[in-house]
This record gives structure tokens, sequence and C-alpha cells, in this order.
């Protein structure tokens, strides 16, 4: 319990910032994407498309009979497209493209909170410049394995499906590797969360050891 009450405090004094870098996370990730698209291609968007995501999520729990088959339909419904589109194909064919999820960004608007959190307890939390570097460094990881898995590009040359994976093969992985990779993503996504909640969870239970240790030292001095 003192873990918990130790976790809350900064969460209760510190939440507008939470909820502020939160967001800067999930509308910065959009805008590092789209430039890197940019970059990659050498070209501007062309295209803009938005979709129904209300009506298509209601549209899904109606007509998906399972409830677990629900949750990873409703995980790649997108709310806007945006991309180049390449007409010597007919009518056209989407070279590559920037895919907005809101679910995905939901994923990251809570890393950009659990991120929050995490330096909230470091500001408090007074620690030697070995074990400040190594939870920074933790918090780092967690927060790339989180990001990069939850990154919604789409590229032709990959299927034109929109991955985490399409990142990999643009910095020059085989295609055949980085779609090999893609059923890892979960797996990674769950790993960074794991990282920053272990994180919070010693920074807390560090801070609740301090005055036992404080106690100790001066009963033994």
């Amino acid at each position: 319990m003192d873990i918990l009450t130790t976790i809350g405090h900064p969460m209760r004094q510190d939440w507008r910032r939470m909820v502020v870098m939160g967001l800067m996370f999930a509308l910065l990730m959009q805008v590092l994407m789209m430039i890197a698209l940019m970059v990659r291609f050498q070209a501007l968007p062309n295209y803009v498309v938005g979709y129904d995501w209300i009506g298509n999520v209601i549209h899904i729990i109606k007509s998906t009979p399972s409830w677990s088959d629900i949750l990873p339909i409703v995980n790649q419904e997108w709310l806007i497209e945006i991309g180049k589109m390449n007409y010597d194909y007919g009518t056209g064919i989407s070279e590559w493209s920037l895919n907005v999820v809101p679910i995905r960004m939901m994923v990251l608007f809570l890393l950009g909170a659990l991120v929050a959190l995490c330096l909230s307890l470091l500001r408090r939390h007074q620690c030697d410049v070995t074990t400040g570097t190594t939870l920074r460094a933790t918090t780092g990881i967690g927060t790339i394995l989180i990001a990069m898995t939850n990154a919604t590009m789409s590229w032709v040359v990959c299927c034109a499906a929109p991955s985490w994976v399409v990142g990999l093969a643009m910095l020059g992985l085989g295609v055949s590797t980085s779609l090999a990779l893609e059923s890892m993503g979960p797996a990674l996504n769950l790993a960074g969360f794991g990282l920053l909640l272990c994180t919070i969870v010693y920074l807390a239970w560090r801070k609740t050891r301090l005055p036992q240790l404080i106690n100790r030292g001066l009963k033994n001095a």
C-alpha cells in the first residue's frame, strides 16, 4: 500500500503534466512518422482521406460474433490516411502512407503519461549517478519499444499493410525479414510497458525504503 500511495502522490500533483506529455507523444509521433516518410521517399503527400471511425467501430461491434476478435479489428481501424498516390496505374495506387489509428494514439498517450510519471518520480527521488543513469536508460528503452511497435506507416513494397516493421524495411532491413518480425510486435510492446511499470514501482519502493534506511543509519551512529 505504501508503494501505491507513493505512486499516487505525484500522479495527483502532476496529472496536468502527464496529460500534456501524453498528448505531445501521441501528436509528435504522427509528425515524426510523416517526416520520416517524406525524407525517405523524397516526396510530399498528395492525398488525404478521412474515415468514419466511430461508425466503423459500431459496425465492427455489431457484426463481429466473438468479443475476443473485436479489439484486434478495432485496433487496426483508421481515422485518417495521408500519403502519396501514384496515378500511373489506372485510378492510382498508394505508394506510401501514414495511417492515423485512434487506438494506437491512445497507447502513445498512455506512453507519454507513464514517461512523465517516471520523470516525476526520478526528480523526487535522490539516487546515485549510476542508478539514475540506469533508470533513465530503462525508461528510454521502454519508450522506444512502445513507440516503435505502434508506428502505423504503410509502403506498397510491404504489401501496403500499415505496420511498425515498415520502418525497419525503410531503414534497409530486408522486406521478408521485416515482415517475419511483425509477429513480435505485441511482445515487444508489452516488454516496453513492463520496463516502464517496473521502473515506476522500483522508484516508489526506493522512496518508501529511504526513511527506514535513514533511521537505521542514525541508530547505528
